[in-house]
């Protein structure tokens, strides 16, 4: 008998396009695979998206992407639903998306991570809350949104004089010079080491989704040992997030050590975005990999 999944896209967060073309191209492999599929643009109306997911499908293939979608708001929803659903569950979600205590996480379990401090927006004014160079960075956003890299002879003002619109708390992480990297998990397997260069300086919102804004080379052409060493800590980092399916797990690599930066627990999920691309250089088409997401489904009964 034919499942019915539905896929949640867009919704209200800073990251609303990218889920609407994460929806879009998932939703088109799950049909290629032979799945029944509804796409449901979520609005604010908790309501209408309870009407939408009756009667029940089968699965909820979860393609929103920033607050409220990716935050364990939505898990828990489709907990209480019971319906099953794609990706991390509730708590693993709020984790990953609240990035100083995923950090906190990370280092509890071996896990390097950049040095970096909580600071108001005053104190990062009066460039006392770190020395530069150093990261601004929401607490709870993902796709780099609000991210900004403060170097030595900056002079650019660092929030609008409306002020920043993600809160009066800002994480300044330290800026590590070096390559960008990252490795999807899917389940217990990390997949491969991609590489991103971009002419932006480094991989931001822009570099992620506009056209000719990044390169990705996979596998990443750096050393076995290097490799081998992040494919082992985005695993470590999933299974400290307490993640299921899939997840992506960002880093820095300064030519010595490798230092985590994030893990993404619903990254983009179009044919040419860095998840795919990795299931493709180890052989998984991306029906395939879209229909493993919804054999892998769950929720926290």
């Amino acid at each position: 008998m034919t499942r019915h999944v539905a896929v949640l896209m867009g919704g209200w967060s800073a990251e609303r396009e990218v889920s609407l073309v994460t929806g879009a191209a998932c939703a088109k492999a799950l049909q290629q695979a032979g799945f029944d599929v509804t796409s449901i643009d979520v609005q604010r109306d908790m309501g209408a998206l309870m009407t939408r997911l009756y009667p029940k499908p089968d699965v909820v293939f979860n393609a929103l992407h920033g607050r409220y979608g990716e935050d364990g708001c939505v898990q828990g929803l489709l907990d209480i639903l019971g319906i099953p659903y794609t990706h991390s569950g509730l708590l693993a979600s709020a984790l990953a998306m609240d990035k100083p205590m995923a950090k906190r996480l990370f280092q509890a379990a071996g896990i390097p991570v950049a040095e970096h401090v909580m600071a108001t927006q005053a104190e990062v004014m009066a460039e006392t809350a770190m020395a530069r160079p150093y990261v601004i960075k929401p607490s709870n956003e993902g796709s780099s949104v609000g991210v900004h890299i403060v170097r030595e002879g900056d002079n650019e003002p660092l929030f609008a004089e409306s002020g920043w619109p993600f809160g009066e708390i800002v994480m300044v992480e330290r800026f590590i010079e070096g390559r960008e990297l990252t490795v999807a998990v899917m389940g217990e397997r990390p997949l491969a080491v991609t590489e991103i260069t971009t002419h932006r300086g480094f991989y931001d919102y822009d570099a992620k989704y506009a056209d000719g804004g990044s390169v990705h080379v996979v596998p990443a052409e750096i050393d076995a040992d290097v490799e081998a060493e992040a494919l082992r800590l985005a695993k470590l980092a999933h299974d400290a997030l307490g993640c299921r399916g899939v997840s992506r797990a960002d880093f820095r690599y300064d030519g010595e050590a490798l230092y985590m930066l994030e893990v993404n627990t619903q990254p983009g999920m179009t044919p040419t975005s860095l998840v795919p691309e990795q299931a493709a250089a180890v052989g998984i088409s991306f029906p395939d990999l879209v229909t493993w997401m919804i054999d892998n489904a769950e929720c926290d009964l």
